[in-house]
């Protein structure tokens, strides 16, 4: 099932008549707008049945006449692999690398970082710029979103504990600064325009991605390149942080990555996924 969040992150499901069906009853009358999709990923198992009854329903809303929103817009955590494929290592470093001769290291040693909540935007917004003068970089990304609490699991038993996937941009400013301060900036991850959930991929380790700037292909990969895997992922992070429902994941970039300047328009295509579109611009 495709998810959407909408106008005031109100939460629909994409009906088989093409409608966005309104879900947001099956979660809590009191739940803040922004918490909604963390209860109902809270609450999926008993809501999947309803969720998927008014999925063949229909009679919803037309997308046209709706704003989507980040699907989901306040996980509780927001974790990134850093370096995890290892052609974008050797572009990063080397004689001919954005950081020169400089030894860049790869997750297997770094592990992960945190991205501030607040860098998450949808396709309703814009990724804004702050800086007129310091170069930024697009990193097309596969994000996971996690279904239930997952402390120290296996690798083995990881996907369980995946609710769903969503496109996910890292855009970048590149620098001497901390890692986590320069992927951090509002509108810094960009996702959506939905989450599919889970059961519809059938091999995560086998997603085909590409993305665009204005119309011209910078990266292309597949998620078998990964050097730590989705599974090796969760495993490795929940051995030291218990994750949450909703939390999001951001599997890392490939090889490929470069700068954009407002005006541009970047394009993430995850066919078994979906596409993110969005526009570049300068903050005011």
């Amino acid at each position: 099932m495709k998810l959407y969040a909408y106008n005031d992150y109100r939460l629909a499901v994409l009906a088989e008549d093409g409608t966005l069906a309104d879900i947001t009853d099956l979660v809590p009358a009191h739940t803040s707008p922004k918490e909604r999709t963390n209860a109902l990923v809270a609450a999926w198992d008993g809501a999947r049945d309803a969720v998927a009854a008014r999925a063949k329903a229909g009679n919803g809303v037309a997308l046209a006449d709706v704003t989507v929103r980040a699907p989901q817009p306040q996980p509780r955590n927001l974790f990134a692999a850093p370096i995890n494929y290892h052609k974008h290592q050797q572009e990063m470093g080397g004689g001919n690398g954005v950081y020169g001769d400089r030894q860049i290291l790869d997750v297997s040693v770094r592990k992960g970082f945190l991205k501030a909540v607040t860098s998450i935007v949808g396709p309703d917004g814009a990724i804004e710029l702050p800086f007129a003068d310091r170069r930024f970089d697009h990193e097309a990304e596969v994000g996971i979103i996690i279904s239930k609490e997952a402390k120290r699991v296996s690798e083995e038993e990881a996907l369980d504990y995946v609710f769903g996937y969503t496109p996910l941009l890292d855009i970048t400013l590149r620098g001497e600064e901390d890692r986590s301060w320069r992927k951090s900036m509002d509108t810094f991850t960009p996702i959506g325009p939905y989450i599919v959930t889970a059961d519809e991929i059938e091999d995560p380790a086998d997603l085909d991605f590409w993305l665009t700037v204005n119309g011209e292909l910078r990266q292309k990969s597949n998620t078998s390149y990964l050097i730590y895997s989705i599974a090796k992922l969760i495993s490795e992070y929940s051995q030291v942080v218990t994750l949450q429902p909703g939390d999001i994941i951001a599997t890392g970039t490939p090889e490929g990555v470069g700068q954009i300047l407002p005006g541009d328009t970047v394009v993430l295509t995850i066919p078994a996924i979906g596409e993110l579109t969005m526009p570049v611009t300068a903050r005011a």
